[in-house]
């Protein structure tokens, strides 16, 4: 059973809730202590005094008090007197959160400069940078306040634990008393992922896997949004009925620098298509990937709401499916696929009930391999309606991808503080929820399924 998505998820493709029972109402991030997270480490460093020409790169860890992780990072390197390019983390967090990250910074100090709301904890040396497959997860503790039908919460918890294996657990109790239920919904990228107040990443990305450069900066710098300023609407509709970039720099507030400089750049030169990609990457490289990783990230939402639409299990394959089997700390290998024919389907589902392998989607790139049978039907009808196939990810420097494959279920252990109405924190009208995720899957989907309201509640 699915229930329809909230109309402003639909378009970034989260189409279903997998729970039916209405939400509980209320907010997330009320206050940013309300969003706690902290990652799961993986990664080793040698000493602070260690060589710096063989380490070269200092580690240290970082919490962060309603900083976002882009801007923490362009601040300290403004500090250090160096460029941001120099700073790197295991993965990115929004802003209205107390977080506890994983840095890095290429330098030969041994200390590092105090900036406002962070507290830093330098750890060590490594001779490469921090990156995204130095976390192994993140640990949640969310507090939602103002919560309308605290008692819908446990009919929710049931609902997503039957969704882990199509069964009901009618001995389960997630309720008042913090104990851990297993639970699972659709690995969903979350709205954030498209940009929480206007989500238009992945139509920016769509435009440079075609090599439609100008629709992309229009993409980003245009599109007004009813969720921003009035001034911020009036600068972007400017730009698109204008295209008088030298004026639009003067509109365009001061905090959307990366559009400003987009703008900037297009000032300078003759309008032509290689002036609107070398608008775009003025922007930080981590943004560039961004725009391609969203499209992708799109599609695969996709993918997975149509498996949802036509009723294919989550939880085991189908003929046709493409799995990844489990690594050492029991997580999806994307390097581990094996492709699932009418003989294998058994035995790969005793795989996927003992957590030995997951049934998988594409995010879609020159080496990818489309399912077969019906998951391949699925992923190509995804591909054919935006124009798109797997070559037309091939580019150059940040906008190229190979692409991988994600694990569709998400499952995780959750507890519910507060839901027979016991006070969660001073508020007696507040729940706490504490879990843990693999990396790069969102807590935001987990509360989504809570509160079935519009994702800015969650933002």
């Amino acid at each position: 059973m699915t229930r329809p998505g909230h109309p402003v998820e639909r378009p970034v493709g989260m189409e279903y809730y997998v729970s039916d029972a209405d939400g509980i109402g209320g907010r997330l991030r009320a206050r940013p202590e309300d969003f706690r997270v902290r990652e799961l480490e993986a990664v080793d460093v040698e000493p602070v005094d260690a060589d710096p020409g063989s380490y070269a790169h200092l580690v240290f860890r970082a919490t962060l008090y309603n900083w976002d992780t882009n801007d923490f990072a362009a601040a300290l390197a403004e500090k250090l007197g160096m460029s941001r390019e120099r700073v790197s983390w295991a993965g990115t967090k929004d802003k209205r959160a107390v977080t506890t990250q994983l840095f890095s910074v290429r330098t030969d100090d041994e200390t590092l400069p105090e900036v406002n709301d962070a507290d830093v904890e330098v750890l060590g040396r490594t001779g490469r940078p921090v990156l995204f497959g130095d976390l192994r997860g993140n640990e949640f503790e969310l507090v939602v306040r103002d919560v309308e039908r605290p008692e819908d919460a446990q009919t929710i918890v049931d609902e997503l634990a039957a969704f882990c294996d199509g069964e009901s657990d009618d001995d389960s109790d997630g309720g008042g008393d913090e104990q851990e239920t297993p639970i699972c919904v659709p690995n969903y990228f979350g709205h954030q992922r498209f940009g929480s107040k206007r989500p238009v990443t992945h139509e920016v990305g769509l435009a440079i896997v075609r090599e439609e450069y100008e629709e992309a900066v229009l993409a980003y710098v245009g599109s007004p949004s009813e969720r921003e300023p009035e001034s911020t609407r009036e600068a972007r509709r400017f730009v698109e009925e204008t295209r008088d970039w030298q004026a639009a720099v003067e509109r365009i507030p001061g905090r959307l620098r990366y559009e400003r400089a987009m703008c900037h750049r297009l000032a300078e030169g003759d309008d032509g298509p290689e002036d609107y990609r070398a608008a775009l990457e003025t922007a930080p490289s981590n943004l560039q990937r961004l725009f391609v990783h969203a499209a992708q990230s799109y599609l695969y939402n996709r993918i997975c709401s149509e498996r949802l639409d036509r009723g294919l299990p989550f939880d085991r394959p189908v003929a046709g499916d493409v799995v990844c089997f489990a690594d050492d700390d029991g997580l999806p290998d994307a390097d581990r696929l094996q492709r699932v024919d009418e003989d294998r389907v058994r035995t790969v589902t005793r795989h996927c009930e003992r957590g030995r392998a997951f049934v998988t989607a594409p995010l879609v790139g020159t080496d990818t391999d489309l399912a077969d049978g019906e998951p391949g039907d699925i992923e190509r009808a995804v591909l054919d309606d935006v124009g798109l196939e797997p070559a037309d990810f091939a580019n150059t420097e940040e906008f190229d991808s190979s692409g991988t494959r994600r694990a569709i279920r998400l499952r995780t252990d959750l507890a519910v503080d507060g839901a027979d109405g016991d006070d969660a924190s001073e508020d007696a009208d507040a729940l706490r929820f504490t879990f843990s995720l693999p990396p790069g899957s969102y807590a935001t989907v987990v509360l989504r399924e809570f509160l079935k309201a519009d994702p800015d509640v969650l933002s």
